[in-house]
């Protein structure tokens, strides 16, 4: 018996040994085989001897155990995943989730804003600049309107636009000038139309009325009470217009609509600060007002608004909205609550002011900026409408879900952005721009730059400095005035 184990261990050695060679001789040496070198370390009982395990200790031979086989080895093996410690991994657990939140957050936002652009350039290229004088309805053939001018101050542009509303065409309407001084400059102005324009039915109104803190309601009240027909058309005193406008206004004053307003503009004019004001009301703004009218939700700017008196007068009339700076929310809001509808004119809204600066159109990018934060909170969220921010956003989702190079991505988005915003701005246009591309490029890039700035310096002060007089603001609007001690 103890011969035969001894000869079964020998042939499990010769057997091992053979299988370990190579089969061809031309073929090149494998690697070591680190099983082979685990049987090594960790033997099997190969017989039997006097009723104890014989167990081979030996190597095979094919598997010499020198340094560089062991360095083979070691490399043919997978790299072994470093170990995480249970705290460090429920530690990454949220900021992994909330960086896939910021990533779907991030492609949604690129989902939303493309869309806005689509809606605006499409709505603009099918509705604005489109020649309907004709009269749709009786209604609108029959309605008397009165315009309410509120004027403070003079610029070299104010007889030039007053002048183009006594010279409108439409049948039946009245001029309804109102000056809070007697010696405001304006009054002489308003005197010289009337006296060159006798047969136009229109009316000087000095002084204005008390009433709340904001000055122009207080300034249009004796206007609004002298009105004498049920359409009222306030209109600022930088706005011009053509012949045709107020036909085109009580065209959209259907029998559901309560208010008809337009869409803000700025006339040619020469300096680069025209421009900037240009680029910023034909491509951001009208990009959100149009896109927020599309969808439903009522986005109103006071320059030029066509209401029905009867719905004001229901809700309290001017002096319900003396309370507020940003009167014109509240009307559009009131006449909305009422079950009214609301219609943009195919005209836009053209504002030519004679004095305008990089420093004016800031501050009143400013001012507007804290009227909304007050009025609506969502107005926080911002930022990320625009350009830049948007991009950088966009770009690090793209990054983070399909490992696109972040740099390139944000660099072709907004490359697209400045080309759609360019389409879009003469769309609004309605013919050739009064600048160059590259004049464009300069403005469109300074506007984006300045975006996240303007709503900063909004959030640091909530004060509102106003035509003459300083307000702080309260939340939903209202305001109270600072009086200098």
């Amino acid at each position: 018996m103890l011969l035969t184990s001894v000869n079964q261990t020998k042939q499990l050695i010769v057997g091992r040994s053979a299988d370990c060679q190579t089969a061809d001789p031309r073929r090149p040496p494998a690697a070591p085989d680190c099983r082979s070198s685990r049987s090594s370390l960790f033997p099997v009982p190969s017989g039997r001897i006097g009723g104890s395990a014989v167990t081979d200790r030996r190597p095979p031979a094919s598997c010499p155990t020198t340094p560089e086989a062991e360095r083979a080895v070691a490399a043919a093996r997978p790299p072994a995943r470093p170990s995480v410690r249970p705290s460090v991994r429920c530690a990454m657990a949220p900021l992994e989730l909330a960086m896939q939140g910021l990533a779907v957050f991030g492609l949604v936002l690129f989902l939303v804003l493309w869309l806005m652009h689509l809606m605006s350039i499409i709505y603009v290229r099918l509705h604005l600049h489109k020649k309907r004088s004709e009269v749709k309805q009786p209604f609108a053939q029959l309605a008397g309107v009165s315009l309410l001018k509120p004027l403070k101050g003079v610029d070299p542009n104010l007889i030039s636009n007053l002048e183009t509303f006594f010279t409108l065409d439409y049948p039946k309407y009245e001029i309804l000038l109102c000056v809070q001084d007697l010696d405001d400059p304006a009054v002489d102005v308003c005197k010289k139309l009337l006296g060159k324009y006798p047969n136009v039915d229109a009316r000087l109104f000095i002084g204005g009325k008390k009433v709340g803190i904001n000055p122009k309601i207080n300034n249009l009240m004796p206007g609004y009470e002298g009105a004498k027909y049920q359409l009222v058309w306030i209109c600022d005193s930088g706005i011009r217009v053509k012949p045709d406008t107020l036909t085109d206004l009580t065209n959209q004053m259907t029998e559901k609509v309560g208010l008809v307003h337009g869409l803000p503009y700025v006339a040619d004019r020469q300096g680069f600060a025209a421009t900037l004001e240009q680029v910023y009301f034909g491509t951001s703004h009208p990009r959100s007002y149009i896109s927020a009218n599309v969808t439903g939700i009522k986005c109103v700017t006071g320059m030029s608004c066509l209401m029905r008196k009867d719905v004001l007068d229901q809700a309290g009339g001017l002096i319900a909205f003396a309370q507020y700076i940003a009167e014109d929310y509240f009307m559009a809001k009131a006449i909305a609550d009422r079950g009214w509808k609301f219609s943009m004119a195919t005209q836009v809204a053209l504002q030519n002011s004679g004095s305008y600066s990089i420093g004016q159109f800031q501050s009143r990018m400013i001012r507007w900026t804290k009227l909304r934060i007050n009025m609506l909170p969502g107005t926080v969220l911002e930022p990320v409408s625009e350009c830049f921010l948007a991009s950088l956003i966009i770009g690090w989702a793209a990054h983070h879900v399909f490992r696109w190079d972040m740099m390139v991505f944000f660099m072709c988005h907004c490359l697209a952005w400045f080309i759609a915003d360019y389409i879009q701005l003469t769309g609004v246009q309605g013919g050739p721009l009064n600048f160059s591309k590259l004049d464009f490029a300069v403005a469109w890039f300074i506007r984006e730059s300045m975006a996240v700035q303007i709503f900063l310096s909004a959030l640091w002060d909530p004060t509102i400095s106003w035509r003459t007089g300083r307000y702080r603001l309260r939340c939903g609007g209202t305001a109270e005035e600072i009086l200098d001690v």
